[in-house]
């Protein structure tokens, strides 16, 4: 072999070199990273451990809120003065991040890119729109980005499942365990009552009350698990909708349900609402909204709350709870935070209609 050739092939082999080591780093790396398979089936690498979480919606920053707050890099939307105190003082002033899904999506790649995040989590739909959005931006980021169902039916397993890739499946598996406990006491307390003894609802969202759910939908499904009839019904529908003022009157709800402050205030003189059962028989109850919703906004595990909140009022015979003791509870075990009288108050006259 000629000097030349030599030299050409050690120069060859240098230039090669790093090539080898990235893929060799490469695969250091990912012999050392797990493997979870999300709700989706997606088989996702994720490191070892998991210390800084990008929440792609409001839904997924409440559920690792609550399993794993030190791992939250912000919220969706900056926290409001009056949610503050409901939310452990360390996380009341995480920065603000945008949202990757859902309305008014306004994080960009940039902005997720600059966070460096070991995981983006997404809790909701896991429709084909939201796996090729994970997969998207997974191959732009390099990020790992994890989907969990968002249904309620789903949310012992999603809370199992995101405990585990979060590190912390003891805290995935108390959670679970309490939503398995009043799913099944909520159970035993309904198995007696007939389908028709049961309240017709209507969930009503904004200041007009006129936009709803229809039955089955992520954001009413609380109100078929509480054991309420969703009046808003088209079948092989599903999703937000608007409704028109003459099928509100036409279903003539004899419940209301509405987390909208100003809807709340109008209903009770707007003579569109007037010849309404619910409003008639005074049934029209408002939801507290802090730190997040108790039936709604968003669909996430928030919703566990709402839940006990709506079987006393559905069924006050039958539900054993106390709202005031389950409050408590609930925040502390949830939301990591023991609430002051004052707190408490505020929340048990918010549900009884006099919001902040």
């Amino acid at each position: 072999m000629s000097v030349n050739h030599r030299h050409g092939t050690i120069l060859a082999a240098r230039r090669l070199l790093p090539v080898f080591l990235i893929a060799l780093l490469g695969l250091i790396a990912t012999a050392q990273a797990r493997t979870v398979t999300d709700s989706a089936g997606r088989v996702v690498a994720i490191p070892d451990e998991v210390t800084r979480v990008f929440a792609a919606g409001p839904p997924a920053s409440i559920l690792v809120y609550a399993l794993k707050p030190e791992a939250l890099l912000g919220w969706p939307r900056a926290l409001r003065d009056y949610e503050k105190p409901y939310i452990a003082e360390p996380y009341r002033e995480l920065p603000e991040t945008g949202r990757l899904t859902g309305r008014g999506g306004g994080a960009n790649l940039e902005r997720v890119l600059a966070l460096k995040p070991d995981l983006i989590v997404d809790f909701g739909s896991v429709r084909d729109t939201y796996i090729d959005l994970a997969n998207r931006v997974q191959r732009q980021t390099g990020f790992p980005y994890i989907l969990v169902n968002g249904r309620f039916e789903e949310t012992a397993a999603s809370l199992r499942l995101v405990g585990e890739a979060l590190g912390v499946p003891g805290r995935g598996e108390a959670l679970a365990a309490d939503v398995e406990a009043t799913f099944a006491e909520l159970a035993a307390a309904l198995d007696a009552v007939p389908e028709n003894d049961r309240p017709r609802v209507y969930l009503a969202r904004g200041p007009d009350g006129l936009e709803t759910g229809l039955k089955g939908s992520i954001n009413t499904e609380i109100i078929e698990r509480a054991g309420g009839r969703n009046v808003a019904e088209v079948p092989g529908q599903y999703g937000l909708v608007q409704a028109s003022p003459e099928a509100v009157i036409v279903a003539d709800p004899d419940t209301i349900m509405t987390w909208d402050r100003h809807f709340f205030s109008r209903v009770w003189v707007d003579p569109l609402w007037q010849g309404i059962t619910a409003v008639r028989a005074g049934r029209v109850y408002l939801s507290p909204t802090a730190p997040f919703g108790w039936i709604d906004r968003p669909p996430s595990i928030n919703r566990m709350m709402g839940l006990k909140w709506l079987a006393g009022l559905f069924y006050p015979e039958r539900w054993s709870g106390d709202l005031r003791e389950d409050t408590a509870a609930f925040y502390k075990l949830w939301y990591h935070v023991d609430l002051g009288e004052a707190e408490l108050d505020r929340l048990l006259e918010w549900a009884s209609g006099r919001g902040p």
